[in-house]
């Protein structure tokens, strides 16, 4: 069974804002002649890899909002220069809009199942709309 990970965006106020911080790291990583992939590092490692790897993304949320998610390509244990273990999240870079879904604030990442997760909106552009035009039009029934 496919299992995700959700993780607050922390200084993004929007979709684009997530969207241009990839842009900056993956042409960062040509730059230096690196493979272009967007590696979100955490501390803790998700311990149901095999499920997460099973079809998995990570669903960013933005300003209270579950609001865009990322397929999760790998989970890499790494060390740092100190030699303090973290999981590197290898994700795709693709930037997929779903449906926006309130989430109170929490530390680190949470499993969040496959019948929980928001649905895709499919044909939306990532970055098209900010957070509270979506809930807007969501409760105008438009969405």
């Amino acid at each position: 069974m496919t299992l995700h990970l959700i993780k607050l965006c922390v200084g993004c106020d929007s979709v684009a804002d997530l969207a241009g911080w990839i842009d900056e790291r993956l042409a960062e990583r040509r730059r230096r002649g690196e493979r272009p992939v967007h590696i979100h590092r955490t501390r803790q490692s998700p311990k149901k890899r095999d499920e997460i790897l099973d079809g998995g993304s990570l669903y960013w949320v933005i300003k209270g909002q579950v609001m865009v998610r990322e397929t999760i390509v790998d989970l890499v244990q790494v060390e740092d220069a100190a030699g303090v273990p973290h999981c590197d999240i290898m994700l795709s870079g693709d930037l997929v809009q779903v449906e926006p879904r309130p989430c109170r604030p929490f530390q680190g990442w949470r499993y969040l199942a496959d019948h929980e997760r928001p649905r895709d909106i499919p044909g939306a552009r990532s970055h098209d709309l900010s957070p509270e035009l979506w809930r807007e039009l969501a409760t105008l029934g438009l969405l």
